[in-house]
């Protein structure tokens, strides 16, 4: 295995190519060391554009055109075909049924989220961060599968590495966010102290797709935020005062 791929999906190389990369193989230096993948933070947009490159490359959809959307924490999820694929998008979600399109978002503690049909017709492609999960772009998604004659039963999700629960620490505000928009999520939080409690982002995300009758859910657990050989983490790094770093790229496509 490529040390840039982390983990590809061979359970379903039939349907779809797929993996969640790292921050190892690239070509950027300093704190974007080396496979960052973002262009909108100060890293050399060339060295940016190579790693991008190498990403495609090692799962051999280098043939594929990748898309990639502007992301802001939202619900917002886009359906792309050839029409719409070089117009700017903002949001946080891209589905697409074409064949030659490659969806990818970018993550560092958030959650990448692939879901897609076991009769290899949609893919979809989420980044779920607090806010993302808090807003239920998860149930956006879907919905928008399912208008595209997908039955639920058939879709398969996996949910990529994010920050562990027991790294995530939040303040009281933050938690009410949360129990106000649904008390069930209260079962997501732990106390830590009387003035901050631990969140499970990924034990929420997991629970939303399950409500919307997902059965077929994998997960890569690995901790975006203590694994710093192998990822980058924004929460980490500002907990160390230093300037936000890169940002691991999560790619997947049809197979042809």
């Amino acid at each position: 295995m490529n040390q840039s791929i982390y983990y590809n999906i061979k359970k379903f190389r039939k349907i779809v190519t797929c993996g969640f990369f790292t921050s190892k193989g690239g070509t950027s230096k300093g704190n974007f060391h080396s496979l960052n993948c973002s262009k909108s933070n100060k890293d050399n947009k060339i060295n940016v554009s190579r790693n991008i490159k190498i990403a495609l490359k090692n799962l051999n959809i280098d043939n594929k055109k990748l898309k990639l959307i502007n992301q802001i924490h939202s619900n917002k999820t886009y359906i792309i075909n050839d029409n719409n694929f070089n117009k700017k998008l903002y949001g946080d979600g891209l589905i697409s049924k074409s064949k030659n399109i490659a969806l990818g978002v970018l993550t560092a503690d958030c959650a990448p989220i692939f879901l897609f049909d076991n009769k290899k017709r949609i893919i979809c492609c989420l980044h779920s961060g607090w806010r993302g999960t808090l807003l239920n772009i998860i149930k956006e998604g879907i919905k928008k599968i399912e208008n595209s004659k997908i039955n639920r039963k058939d879709i398969i999700a996996i949910v990529g590495p994010c920050i562990a629960f027991k790294n995530y620490e939040v303040d009281k505000k933050f938690k009410s966010k949360f129990i106000k928009k649904n008390i069930r999520y209260s079962q997501f939080f732990k106390p830590k102290n009387n003035t901050k409690d631990l969140f499970n982002l990924r034990g929420l995300i997991n629970y939303q797709l399950k409500r919307e009758r997902i059965s077929n859910i994998f997960n890569i657990k690995k901790d975006t935020y203590k694994n710093n050989q192998i990822f980058f983490s924004h929460r980490r790094m500002s907990h160390q005062n230093r300037s936000s770093e890169g940002r691991m790229i999560n790619i997947i496509c049809l197979k042809d």
